[in-house]
């Protein structure tokens, strides 16, 4: 954000008060390096951090598809979504207290603690056959420990960025992406292999991870110093900050519908009989769009603003939803179009709505605000997945229902997106924010 946009909202929620009133900009507000060894060897860190904790994320599709055909065939699709939905709501929800944590002591400790959760969860995992046995592991296990991750990862980059903010935080969510593309072409294959099958092919998804998360133990560090006297429990006033709550709102719909294509697109082209390789290309071709919706809208979101360019993002959300899914989804080239318009618009949601929270808040209270949002945002996450699950199941199987939602809850969201900035802004609706 410019510095005219930063003049046009100028108060931030005074948490100690419970009042809005002009921010007291510290030091550490001008001192960001934009640059240099040390902030793009963080960039780097937290982009191998992400390639495992949200590589795995967008690859929930294939878990889905694969075990509603082989282990869980017995149980119905919204059942088996509740694995995944408790997975997600587990990753952000338990922010509420890790980016108070990572304000106060840093990300060194809570990263380790992810890697030791998440790399033990795929082990457990390649030997589950029970419904529980996955609950437990991917659902709880690994859910707790990607939420170890993402914001230390993404907050860390607040802290060396300010101007390059958006550029620096979708690059290093890129690397979700990519984890999005490589993780389901390497399962395919190694699923279909009868001496490796779903027991190996997990184990060395784990061990990738262990390699890749070690990476971001090594170079993911804050800048600013502890905040040794801030309080680590959250601290719900900061909703009295209209723009942060609504905000929150855009969000919470925001990712509603956006995990919605991303559990069901291998289960919506294997039933329009597209087969089974092609229900693992798909999510592939999805992840691709995702990364390059997270590494290019970085650079220009610092030049129109992070709200702006959100704002355009869910608009071609529902483009996709309603002129290219819903119509033309049962063909081939129709849901190749989905999958990659769909994909870059939430590749660009993940990778900027961080930067819009951090501006709306001091950056050493960063961990807080972003970690608060996404609490709420988690129950999104826990019941989006299940609804849709259900949503099928009552249209007998057919995926017209899910799409017509999914459509009605981003229109929901780009309205409230319009309504934070507005609020932020003056109304000054064409400002660069």
């Amino acid at each position: 954000m410019n510095d005219e946009a930063e003049k046009q909202r100028g108060h931030v929620v005074d948490s100690s008060k419970g009042k809005t009133g002009s921010a007291s900009v510290s030091q550490s507000e001008d001192a960001f390096p934009e640059g240099g060894l040390q902030a793009w060897l963080v960039v780097f860190g937290a982009w191998a951090g992400l390639f495992a904790g949200l590589g795995i994320t967008n690859t929930i599709a294939v878990f889905q598809s694969y075990l509603s055909t082989h282990q869980l065939a017995g149980y119905s699709e919204s059942s088996i979504g509740w694995i995944f939905s408790l997975y997600t709501f587990l990753a952000f929800f338990c922010g509420v207290y890790i980016g108070p944590i990572f304000d106060k002591y840093g990300p060194r400790w809570l990263i380790i603690t992810g890697v030791a959760c998440v790399t033990t969860a795929l082990m457990l995992l390649s030997v589950c056959t029970k419904y529980w046995h996955f609950l437990l592991t991917f659902g709880i296990l690994n859910g707790l420990g990607c939420s170890l991750l993402f914001t230390p990862c993404l907050a860390s980059v607040g802290h060396f960025f300010r101007q390059r903010r958006g550029f620096a935080t979708g690059l290093a969510s890129a690397g979700g992406s990519i984890g999005g593309v490589v993780f389901p072409l390497m399962l395919n294959s190694l699923f279909q292999k009868p001496s490796l099958g779903w027991a190996w092919g997990i184990r060395i998804l784990g061990f990738l991870c262990l390699g890749l998360l070690s990476l971001a133990v090594v170079f993911v560090r804050s800048r600013l110093p502890p905040k040794a006297n801030a309080s680590i429990h959250p601290d719900p006033q900061i909703f009295r900050q209209k723009p942060f709550l609504y905000t929150t709102v855009a969000v919470f719909l925001m990712e509603f519908s956006l995990f919605i294509p991303i559990a069901y697109i291998s289960s919506y082209a294997r039933a329009q009989g597209f087969g089974e390789s092609f229900s693992f290309y798909i999510l592939t071709i999805m992840n691709a769009g995702s990364f390059f919706g997270r590494a290019l809208p970085g650079w220009y979101a610092d030049r129109i603003g992070a709200f702006n360019t959100n704002i355009i993002a869910v608009a071609t959300s529902i483009f996709a939803c309603f002129v290219v899914w819903l119509p033309f989804g049962h063909t081939k080239a129709g849901v190749i179009v989905f999958a990659v318009l769909i994909g870059f618009a939430g590749g660009t949601n993940i990778s900027i709505t961080p930067v819009c929270i951090s501006r709306l808040c001091p950056t050493e209270s960063y961990g807080r605000y972003y970690a608060t949002c996404f609490t709420v945002v988690s129950i999104a996450c826990l019941i989006g997945i299940p609804i849709g699950g259900a949503i099928i199941s009552s249209c007998g199987g057919d995926y017209w229902g899910l799409i017509v939602f999914t459509g009605v809850v981003y229109v929901m969201s780009f309205i409230m997106f319009l309504v934070a900035k507005g609020v932020s802004v003056d109304w000054k609706i064409l400002a660069i924010y």
